[in-house]
C-alpha cells in the first residue's frame, strides 16, 4: 500500500524522482526536491548501402569503377624537342650475348639437394631460365625507351623520316621485340624440358641443347639490334634545335665557305678542308649577340641535277 501510495503521489508532484532502493534499503523511496526532466532517446542513424548486380554477383556501387580507358597522348602533350639525348644506350648483340652467356653459367643449383639427377636438373633449368632473361631484359628496354614516333615533335618527326627513311624506326623496333618474343619461347621451352629430365645425364644433354638453341635464335635476330644501335648513335647526333630562338641555314653549292663561315661566326665546330663534299650532314652552330641566342645551320653542298631541274 505505501508503495501505491508513493507512485500516486509521484503522479500527482512530477517534481519528485522515484529511485532504486540500494542494497541497504527496502523498496523505492522518493527524494523531495527533485526535478523530473524529459528523457532524449538517441539512436544509431541507419547505414545504408547501394549494391549493383556486376557479373552475377552483388557488389557495392562505391567499389565499382569504370573501366579505365588507355590513356593517349594528345597533340598537346606531345614529346617536345631533344628526345634523341634521352635514348638508352644500345649494346652490340654479340656483347649482349656474351655477357648473357656468362651470367647464366655462373648459376648454380639450389642448395640442400641430395640427389645427383634432381640437383643437375635444377641446375639446368635454372641456368636456362637466367640465360632467356639476361637476353630478354635488354631488348625489353630497348622497345620501351625508343619513343614512339607519332608522339614526337613534328620536328623530330620529319628528322627520323629523311635519315632513315619512312617506316624503318618503327620496322626495326618491331623486330626487336618479336627477338625478344622468340628468345623467351624457345627459353622457356628448354628450361621445362630439362626440369623434367630423368637423369644427370639427360638433364646434361637437354642443358647444352637448350643453350644452343637460345643462342641460335638470338643470333638469328641479332642483326636488328644492331640496326638500332646504329639507328640510336644517327638520331642522337642530330643537332637540337630552338624552335623559339631564330635560325639561319646555309643553303648552297659545295666548297663556296658555308662550313667555314659557321665556324668564325658561332661555336659550332664543322671540318673545314679544301676539297668539296667534306660536310656530310647536319651541323649546328651558336652565336649571342646582345644577350640574344641565334642559331646556325650548316648544310651539305647542293648539286645541280643533270635533267635541269
Amino acid at each position: 500500500m505505501s508503495r501505491a501510495c508513493s507512485l500516486f503521489q509521484l503522479c500527482q508532484n512530477p517534481n519528485r524522482l522515484l529511485l532504486r532502493s540500494s542494497k541497504f534499503s527496502k523498496g523505492p523511496y522518493l527524494i523531495p526536491s527533485a526535478r523530473i526532466y524529459p528523457v532524449l532517446c538517441f539512436s544509431k542513424e541507419i547505414q545504408t548501402s547501394a549494391y549493383e548486380v556486376v557479373k552475377g554477383s552483388y557488389v557495392p556501387t562505391a567499389l565499382v569503377k569504370p573501366e579505365s580507358k588507355p590513356k593517349d597522348k594528345s597533340p598537346e602533350n606531345l614529346e617536345g624537342v631533344g628526345a634523341f639525348q634521352k635514348l638508352p644506350m644500345v649494346m652490340p648483340s654479340v656483347d649482349i650475348l656474351y655477357s648473357a652467356l656468362r651470367k647464366a653459367k655462373r648459376i648454380s643449383p639450389t642448395k640442400g639437394i641430395a640427389n645427383i639427377a634432381k640437383r643437375e636438373r635444377n641446375r639446368g633449368a635454372k641456368q636456362l631460365d637466367a640465360l632467356m632473361k639476361e637476353l630478354a631484359v635488354p631488348l625489353r628496354t630497348y622497345s620501351e625507351n625508343f619513343p614512339n614516333k607519332k608522339y614526337l615533335h613534328p620536328y623530330e618527326r620529319s628528322l627520323i623520316e629523311l635519315t632513315l627513311g619512312d617506316g624503318n624506326y618503327e620496322e626495326v623496333l618491331g623486330k626487336v621485340d618479336s627477338l625478344r618474343k622468340k628468345v623467351v619461347s624457345v627459353g622457356k621451352e628448354h628450361a621445362s624440358l630439362c626440369a623434367k629430365s630423368l637423369s644427370k645425364k639427360e638433364a646434361e644433354e637437354r642443358l647444352t641443347e637448350g643453350i644452343k638453341k637460345v643462342e641460335e635464335t638470338f643470333n638469328r635476330g641479332g642483326k636488328h639490334v644492331d640496326d638500332l644501335l646504329h639507328i640510336a648513335k644517327t638520331l642522337r647526333a642530330m643537332p637540337v634545335v630552338d624552335l623559339e630562338s631564330p635560325t639561319l641555314c646555309l643553303v648552297g653549292a659545295p666548297n663556296v665557305g658555308k662550313s667555314s663561315l659557321v665556324r668564325i661566326l658561332s661555336t659550332g665546330k664543322p671540318e673545314v678542308c679544301n676539297y668539296p663534299f667534306t660536310t656530310r650532314g647536319i651541323l649546328m652552330g651558336h652565336i649571342i649577340s646582345n644577350h640574344q641566342t641565334f642559331q646556325v645551320t650548316d648544310t651539305p653542298g647542293l648539286l645541280k641535277r643533270c635533267d635541269g631541274k
